[in-house]
């Protein structure tokens, strides 16, 4: 049977690190009773839809971002999804009759420039946003100080644009999720009883280039990761619990000790993700990642970064 998985392409998603992600939650994290889970950086949502899956204990579940259009997505699959399986089925149609690759550029452009319109219906806007995501240079989302999206045309022959069966899974398990839009501190008012924060940010860039967070018109620079850091204090001193996921800085450069620093009173571990954003294959591959948590030490599962070759 199929399973809900995020709908969409997301630069960052989780899919790949799921089992460490899990093997670092609470080593009785499934006998909570009662949990509010909260994302406030949501993203492609791949964390999200495995946990509602595994844990029937969360009762409650909120997630946010700062990108509009990506939560009028979330908000469209929620509560309208025939409409839009039939709105982004249509464009898939028009777009794999066209035989060309000029043509398809051509329509891609026209998509692009419509969806920056900013005056559209939530279906027109999330076929749009379906579209551009799957037929754009490697499923990158990135947008300009404006707010408007901006990555190029992708080469692809085939591109699967609509998939119901994962639209309409998402759908029946967003019913019991709230959608938030906005700063990632709205979300404490949220929390309550037995709460598990998990943080997916825009990870801190590991060289001037490599900076691919830009899928919000704001920035999140050293300023926001260390405004993180206050939030996770606040969170860690009203008694509820976070698990937060950044680059590791000191994976590409020794000396750079900033998130040990930020964090170092929290516990963090090291593990390996694959990365694939690099338009360099060459320069893809294995990097190691940091989770931190607020834990008992004595109530986590604990994986080191020797053993995780055996989930890849």
């Amino acid at each position: 049977m199929a399973k809900a998985k995020p709908f969409i392409k997301w630069v960052g998603g989780k899919s790949q690190l799921i089992e460490q992600l899990d093997a670092q939650l609470p080593a009785d994290f499934g006998n909570w009773e009662n949990v509010t889970y909260i994302e406030p950086f949501v993203g492609g949502g791949a964390m999200l839809f495995y946990m509602l899956q595994h844990y029937p204990n969360i009762r409650h579940a909120i997630i946010n971002d700062i990108n509009p259009d990506l939560v009028t997505c979330y908000r469209t699959v929620r509560d309208t999804p025939e409409q839009l399986i039939e709105s982004v089925k249509d464009i898939e149609e028009a777009y794999l009759a066209l035989e060309t690759e000029e043509g398809r550029k051509d329509f891609f452009m026209a998509a692009r420039d419509r969806y920056n319109e900013k005056n559209l219906d939530p279906i027109e806007n999330t076929t749009l946003f379906f579209f551009l995501n799957r037929t754009c240079f490697n499923g990158l989302y990135r947008v300009n100080k404006k707010g408007l999206f901006n990555v190029p045309f992708g080469k692809y022959s085939n591109p699967t644009i609509c998939d119901p069966e994962t639209i309409k899974k998402d759908s029946d398990l967003l019913q019991r999720v709230e959608i938030l839009n906005g700063d990632f501190e709205s979300t404490f008012e949220y929390a309550h009883g037995k709460t598990l924060f998990y943080f997916d940010p825009p990870y801190r860039p590991l060289s001037d280039t490599s900076s691919f967070n830009d899928y919000a018109k704001e920035s999140f620079n050293d300023d926001a990761q260390i405004r993180l850091k206050e939030f996770c204090d606040r969170i860690n001193d009203a008694g509820f619990d976070f698990m937060l996921s950044n680059s590791d800085c000191k994976g590409k450069n020794e000396e750079d000790n900033f998130f040990d620093i930020l964090y170092q009173d929290y516990e963090v571990v090291r593990v390996w993700a694959s990365r694939s954003i690099n338009a360099n294959p060459n320069k893809r591959g294995k990097l190691t990642e940091i989770l931190v948590n607020n834990f008992d030490k004595d109530a986590i599962s604990v994986i080191v970064a020797e053993d995780i070759e055996s989930y890849n």
